[in-house]
């Protein structure tokens, strides 16, 4: 097991009517002139725009707004959202959706006190250094970025999409209501626990063994999203359920389930690329690359997979033969990635085959030009994840 240090610092106020408490929240953090940053008309067509608004003003809390964050967040309205901050001297940022809504704000974070162009920080030019400070009300359970120390953004410029990692970006809270998840649709519902799901998966699947409690924790995760999806997926207003898939989200990419592991996020760097040039639904393209990267990566370390099998698809093992229990792991999740809606390869997610052109792009930009790999369950050459593309092409 290796040594690890967890850093969770994320205020979570969790519930029914947990929105009454956003003016307290932003002054204890030190708001005093926010942005409110969101996506399309969904949050205003709900009445949270509206809700957030008032208790701003009933607050005397001065606001300027900034909508339109799209799925796989751009680097144009990161640059538009830095340059009314500045204008506008904002001085707290308080994200109102999922995780593309958060990524974006915490790029905006970043932009604000920086002189050079925010991009740098993802081109290795430069480290960030400071962050405005970001809250987070959360209606969109998935990419878990509410606790997460990533941020992922698309540059509109050449479909490139890639993530930096820093703590200065921690959102200071996140408020979470179930409640305000029963309008998402069945397929944003099922691509969020997919994501919620491959973020315990990616952390899992290590060479490190020697961690039974992690193990559980991320194995419990699993479970709980595995079965509540579909509860909601039949009744949307479950709000037991839609609560455990909420928590769960957070949970899955706080650190908590790599503590002790080395986590392998390979399957999200190849789907990265995936939703760059396609501009697909984070959740799904993942469904679609994992199974093609298990049976690709499998022979590294086959009792993991048996593990995962037994204890989260639950797969009776075959002690006699373990490839064959992994496997049946493998094709239990895909089964699970159909029930919900997901597709399991390429021309399901795409409604064609990539072509060759396309998968050699996908897997030059995945790899930088063969400058870097990925991965550490096996560590993947840009041969590999051409290869895995290919696999997952039908």
């Amino acid at each position: 097991m290796k040594d690890f240090n967890f850093y969770a610092p994320t205020q979570v106020v969790f519930g029914k009517q947990s929105e009454e408490q956003l003016p307290q929240l932003i002054n204890k953090y030190g708001g005093t002139k926010v942005l409110v940053h969101y996506g399309g008309g969904s949050a205003r067509r709900s009445g949270l725009l509206d809700k957030v608004f008032g208790l701003l003003k009933d607050s005397e809390i001065p606001y300027v707004e900034l909508g339109g964050v799209v799925p796989n967040p751009r680097l144009s309205l990161v640059h538009e959202g830095i340059d009314l901050c500045r204008a506008e001297k904002v001085d707290f940022i308080l994200a109102v959706g999922g995780g593309s809504v958060i990524d974006s704000a915490k790029a905006i974070g970043y932009g604000v006190p920086y002189e050079g162009d925010v991009w740098d920080f993802w081109l290795k030019k430069d480290v960030p250094k400071a962050c405005l400070p970001i809250g987070v009300m959360l209606t969109i359970p998935a990419a878990g970025s509410e606790m997460s120390n990533s941020c992922v953004i698309t540059n509109d410029d050449g479909a490139l999409k890639m993530g930096i990692n820093s703590d200065l970006c921690r959102c200071r809270f996140c408020i979470m209501n179930p409640e305000r998840t029963y309008t998402l649709p069945p397929y944003q519902t099922a691509a969020g626990a997919t994501d919620i799901m491959m973020h315990t998966m990616e952390r899992y699947f290590t060479q490190h063994t020697d961690m039974t409690l992690t193990d559980a924790i991320a194995e419990a995760i699993m479970r709980t999203v595995k079965d509540s999806v579909f509860e909601v997926l039949r009744n949307p207003e479950d709000y037991r359920n839609r609560a455990q898939i909420m928590w769960a989200g957070s949970l899955s990419h706080n650190d908590l389930t790599e503590c002790g592991t080395c986590k392998d996020f390979a399957t999200h760097r190849i789907e990265h690329e995936l939703s760059a040039l396609f501009d697909v639904t984070h959740g799904a393209g993942l469904a679609a690359i994992w199974s093609s990267w298990a049976r690709y990566v499998m022979a590294e370390n086959v009792s993991r997979f048996v593990q995962f099998a037994v204890n989260v698809m639950g797969v009776e093992n075959d002690f006699s033969d373990p490839q064959r229990t992994a496997e049946k792991g493998i094709e239990a999740i895909e089964r699970f990635y159909h029930a919900i809606g997901m597709p399991v390869g390429l021309k399901e997610l795409l409604g064609r085959e990539a072509t060759d052109d396309e998968i050699k792009e996908m897997a030059r930009k995945c790899c930088h030009d063969r400058k870097i790999t990925q991965g550490n369950f096996k560590v993947l050459n840009q041969d590999d994840v051409e290869a895995i593309y290919r696999l997952a092409n039908f």
